[in-house]
């Protein structure tokens, strides 16, 4: 899997101009899933995503009192918008156009994806979401601007 995270002061996402999933202070989650990715349904496959939530959840990259990113979205109430981003695997090595080999197909992602939003939701943390395979619109306002790239 392959997680883009973003710390944002708001962010939505909308499908036809109608949000589907919106948060405040929080987190921005693009998540792709490989296609050797162990499936959702193993033990690897639920070890697997359960690690990358809980890196994400406890990922201390919002300001404390000092102004010092130690801070997790956990610690300042925060929320998270996952967003199912299948391109994060693109690969350019090859011509101008990006080829999605590397990108597991909807039937494997979406259990994954599915399982890492439920556990997320698991640990307390209100999770928006949009909506897997669609087109869709993502606004935010990056907040620093703060971004990681997680590869699990």
């Amino acid at each position: 899997m392959r997680a883009v995270i973003q710390r944002v002061k708001k962010a939505n996402v909308k499908i036809n101009g109608q949000v589907v999933g919106e948060i405040g202070q929080g987190l921005l989650v693009l998540l792709a899933v490989h296609k050797d990715d162990p499936e959702a349904s193993s033990a690897a496959g639920e070890k697997s995503v359960q690690k990358l939530a809980a890196k994400i959840i406890n990922l201390r990259v919002f300001s404390d009192e000092d102004d010092k990113m130690n801070l997790s979205v956990k610690d300042v109430s925060g929320e998270i918008l996952a967003v199912s981003q299948f391109t994060l695997y693109g690969d350019t090595g090859k011509g101008n156009r990006p080829s999605f080999i590397n990108s597991a197909p909807p039937e494997k992602a979406i259990p994954i994806y599915e399982k890492f939003v439920l556990y997320i939701r698991e640990q307390g943390i209100e999770v928006a979401t949009g909506r897997f395979g669609a087109m869709m619109a993502v606004e935010l306002v990056n907040d620093g601007p703060v971004t990681i790239i997680i590869d699990s």
